[in-house]
């Protein structure tokens, strides 16, 4: 092989090791970051006027308070405490009924606001996607299935998520799921359908498994070379189990 491309592969080989663990860093730095020169900052000059106000003339100078709790880095770390002290007081006060009541309203005259209304709900629905305990729940994913969409003979990945509505299930008299079917690269998002249920083949995949897959535009797949044993699909219901090689 000649040198070039063997100076290739192994630069590929490196950058397909170190890239992830530098991103997950630079990810974490540029959140740190952000929190301390918005967010910090002001909580610690905030504090520094606390304290002068209630020390008097013989305390601390304003200044010497300043350089300590503002520019230094143990100072810093003061405001972002107290940040995190304060996210959870919020999320304590939202716990009580007085407080969801109090959010609600706030959250009414949100939407109602022009040009905030445009833009709220879908923030709203990403972050709640990620750290809402509530949505998660309501997103109880039960298992993975391939269907056959949006068309027969094209299969995507999608997560189950129901049984179906009630009234197509009574007038068609067939056993429905429905199912998610995420878009790549952004798997809180997708299209809902409902599919019989002999029609969807069962994979062996968790739901980790199946989020990276669409995360990564299905380069990350789970044991490649596994076999999975899986439910009847639409082409093979006169057999009793099929396998499907992933």
């Amino acid at each position: 092989m000649p040198v070039t491309g063997r100076f290739k592969g192994y630069f590929l080989r490196g950058l397909a090791v170190l890239l992830p663990t530098v991103l997950t860093i630079w990810i974490f730095v540029v959140a740190y970051t952000f929190i301390q020169t918005n967010i910090s900052v002001h909580i610690n000059r905030g504090l520094v006027r606390l304290i002068v106000h209630f020390q008097g003339e013989n305390g601390i100078p304003e200044e010497d308070l300043t350089e300590i709790l503002v520019k230094g880095w143990a100072g810093s770390m003061v405001g972002l405490i107290i940040a995190l002290i304060i996210v959870c007081l919020v999320g304590a006060i939202l716990a009580s009924v007085f407080g969801r009541g109090l959010w609600r309203m706030i959250e009414g005259f949100i939407l109602n606001a022009p040009g905030l209304r445009r833009v709220y709900p879908y923030v709203k629905q990403v972050t709640d996607f990620l750290v809402s305990p509530e949505q998660q729940r309501k997103l109880s994913f039960s298992r993975v299935v391939a269907v056959e969409y949006p068309r027969k003979g094209i299969w995507s990945l999608g997560m189950v998520t129901g049984s179906g509505l009630k009234k197509v299930t009574e007038n068609v008299k067939k056993e429905f799921l429905t199912v998610l079917v995420p878009t790549a690269p952004a798997p809180f998002t997708g299209f809902i359908i409902m599919v019989p249920r002999k029609n969807a083949i069962d994979l062996n995949m968790t739901i980790e498994e199946a989020f990276r897959f669409v995360m990564s535009g299905g380069v990350i797949t789970p044991d490649k070379g596994k076999e999975i044993p899986a439910l009847p699909g639409p082409d093979s219901e006169s057999k009793e189990q099929e396998r499907v090689l992933l």
